[in-house]
This record gives structure tokens, sequence and C-alpha cells, in this order.
């Protein structure tokens, strides 16, 4: 009796060792991601993840065309299809404003200030089984996971995955930068000509993770059918390891490519020049007499500066400048500024560079 006993006990311990170790395969970097998970700052958190992004899967499905399809994916990435929560994510738009300039040494540096009503930011560090490592932020407010939602305890870390999908800016260990700001209306682009989809916030992380430089951003771009996030107008501030800076934007559905280091949140295309900006609004203007005071060479320092006279303060309503990245394409890595702290510079480095 006790020997079977003692054979029936070891079975189940050898099943149970089993479980947890296929277990482990599946959901482990996604547990070692969410305890990763660290408040670094006022509104703004810091992740890593490394594994299997999932992001070649959802391109083999043919991408994701809005908010609800990249939702549903991302679900079923995050519980391995074994979940089906509702998400309902925030319909808004934003402001922002991004500078690209030379050092003196012959460095290459972005900054770019992300401005919305209200934010909690998360840095995801992503060094993927496949394609480049990276860094991007997202306000996590868009995924509509509840009131107050804030990536602290286990189960909301975990859900602040879902920013493997979606990001509003970053770098990659090539050096390539990407930031999506607002364009200036609310005329969407949806792209239908049967090439995998993908909106606009989900792209940023397809280039970041498959191009080395703008050339391989656009061309890339030019594979899959862009369709707008939140209901506006989007433009991306491009730059590269290179010194090249582009502003990408769209006019009836087709992309247009203007060569430009300063943007804001008025469109720069001759097709539609000008439309959006507002009276009184000087931000582009005054990153235009910056980067001209300077021929377009400035140290990290005057790029902070310069990035930091166009951030917006708090007001009713309108929590201002949410976060401002600096970042070095040359030796890629980026400085984060969280609510206009510019004194409390946090700084991370890309390994594989």
């Amino acid at each position: 009796m006790k020997k079977v006993l003692k054979i029936v006990l070891f079975s189940i311990l050898g099943l149970v060792v089993v479980a947890g170790v296929l277990m482990w395969l599946e959901f482990g970097p996604l547990v070692k991601g969410a305890m990763s998970a660290e408040k670094i700052d006022d509104g703004l958190y810091y992740m890593e993840y490394k594994g299997d992004d999932g992001f070649d899967e959802l391109m083999k499905q043919g991408g994701a065309k809005d908010a609800t399809e990249i939702s549903t994916y991302i679900i079923s990435f995050l519980s391995k299809g074994h979940y089906k929560p509702e998400i309902k994510p925030a319909k808004t738009d934003f402001g922002c404003s991004a500078l690209t300039v030379t050092t003196p040494e012959g460095g290459v540096l972005m900054g770019r200030n992300f401005d919305f009503p209200s934010a909690v930011g998360v840095v995801l560090h992503t060094i993927p089984d496949k394609g480049y490592e990276t860094i991007t932020t997202f306000n996590v407010e868009f995924f509509g996971f509840g009131d107050d939602y804030k990536p602290e305890g286990f189960k909301n870390q975990y859900l602040a995955q879902a920013s493997l999908f979606c990001a509003l800016d970053g770098i990659n260990e090539k050096g390539l930068a990407i930031a999506d700001l607002m364009a200036g209306d609310e005329v969407e682009t949806h792209q239908n000509t049967n090439k995998p989809n993908l909106t606009t916030s989900a792209a940023i992380c397809y280039l970041l993770k498959n191009a080395a430089n703008v050339a391989e951003a656009l061309e890339l771009l030019k594979g899959i059918d862009i369709h707008s996030d939140i209901g506006s107008a989007h433009h991306y501030a491009m730059a590269d390891a290179t010194g090249r800076s582009v502003v990408v934007e769209y006019v009836d559905n087709k992309m247009v490519v203007t060569e430009s280091p300063e943007v804001a949140n008025h469109y720069l295309c001759e097709e539609k020049l000008n439309v959006g900006l507002k009276e009184g609004d000087d931000r582009y203007d005054r990153l235009c007499q910056r980067y001209d005071q300077t021929g377009g060479v400035m140290s990290e320092q005057q790029l902070t500066d310069a990035i930091a006279d166009v951030s917006q303060p708090e007001r009713k309503g309108f929590l201002g400048t949410a976060w401002t990245m600096v970042m070095n394409l040359k030796n890629p890595s980026v400085t984060y500024y969280s609510r206009r702290h510019f004194d409390k510079p946090l700084r991370f480095e890309l390994t594989r560079k």
C-alpha cells in the first residue's frame, strides 16, 4: 500500500513539475516582464521585456486596422488565448513637438514632447527574440483598463505589457527614432490596398523592430496599410543616426514625406501646408528659431533647453507635457523627463547597440 501510494505521489509530483515547466515556458517572459515594472517618477513607469514580442504573428494574421482588432490580439497574446476581457480604448487627441539636431562632436539628437490632458506613461525596453531592441513609450490610459488605472500590482503590471504593440515614440538599437504627433485636422487615414494593416501607434513598434534607418522605415510603410488611431490625423517625426530627419504625413490616404528637423501639430507638406496651425501657437516657430540660431548644431543640454522651452505647463483640464525625451541616435540611448521635471533626468541605454 505504502509503495503504491509513493508511486502515485511521485507521479503526481512529476505531472505538476511538467505542468509548471510548460506554464513557465508559455508565460515566463510575460511574468518576468510584469515583475520588472517600477515607478520612476510621477506619472511614469519603466518595464523590461525579453522574448517573443508577438509582432511577427500579428503580421502573419494580416495586422490590425483599428483599436478593437489590436486590442483583441493583445489580449490573446497576453493570455495565450485563455482569456478575452472587454477593452474600451480611449478616443481623444493630443499635442506634441519634436526637433532633430547634430552635436558639435558629430552626433545626432532628437528631442520630443508628448502633451496631453491626462497620461500615465510606460517606458518599455524590449529585447525581442527577432528584430531590433527598442525603448518605447505609451500612454496606457489609452487602453481603457479602467478609471485610475496604474501599472502597480501584478495584474496591472501584466496588462501594461500591452505596450508591446502600441507606442507613441521610441528609439531602436540602430539609432532610428520615431514620434507620433497630431497633424492638425481630423481627417483620418484608412488605406485599403490589401496589405497588412496597422494602426498609427502599432506601426511605430513595427518600424522600430524592423528598420535600421529612415529609408528602411519609409520602405516598410509602403508595404502596409496605415489606419488612424483615435479618430484624428497623425504625422510621424523620424530621424536616424545619419542625421536624416523627415516628417511623414498622409493626404488622401497617400504617404507624403517632407524633409524637416522641426515638427509640431500642423501639416508641413505642400499639399496641406500649415493646416491645423492655430493662432497663438508658436511652438514650431520657436523650434525653428532655435535651430537657425545654432545652424542645427546643439549640445544635449542645448537641445534639452530648446525642447523644454516649448513644453506645455499644466492648466485646468490639461496635464500639459506628460513626458519629454532626448534621444541620442549615434550612441542609442534616451533621457526622459516626466511632467517637466527637467532637474530629474532618467537615462536608459540600448544594450545591443
